[in-house]
């Protein structure tokens, strides 16, 4: 499934317009908590400074397996969620 992510990729170093915070979890929300646990805003920062077109997702969810740092250690994420309701004002939503 290409996200809205893959479209906006195809513009060379992109910076978002705006953030908001997540109000209540959602699949998106999900993977933006994981990028944002790596120390990157999403999934756009994350390829543009990892060179990547692709991000490892469970095929059973979607959601993202595995993520490197910036440090280059790995992050690896379970299939089911992650992502507490608790948390899940913590997320920031970047638009572009």
């Amino acid at each position: 499934k290409m996200s809205k992510v893959s479209e906006v990729m195809t513009k060379a170093d992109i910076k978002p317009k705006s953030m908001h915070r997540a109000k209540i979890w959602s699949d998106d929300v999900e993977n933006l908590y994981r990028f944002q646990q790596a120390g990157y805003r999403d999934e756009v920062e994350y390829k543009q400074v990892k060179q990547v077109d692709e991000v490892e997702c469970w095929p059973e969810t979607g959601f993202v397996k595995k993520l490197q740092r910036r440090d280059n250690t790995f992050y690896y994420y379970n299939r089911q969620r992650e992502c507490e309701d608790k948390d899940v004002h913590k997320v920031k939503v970047y638009v572009y």
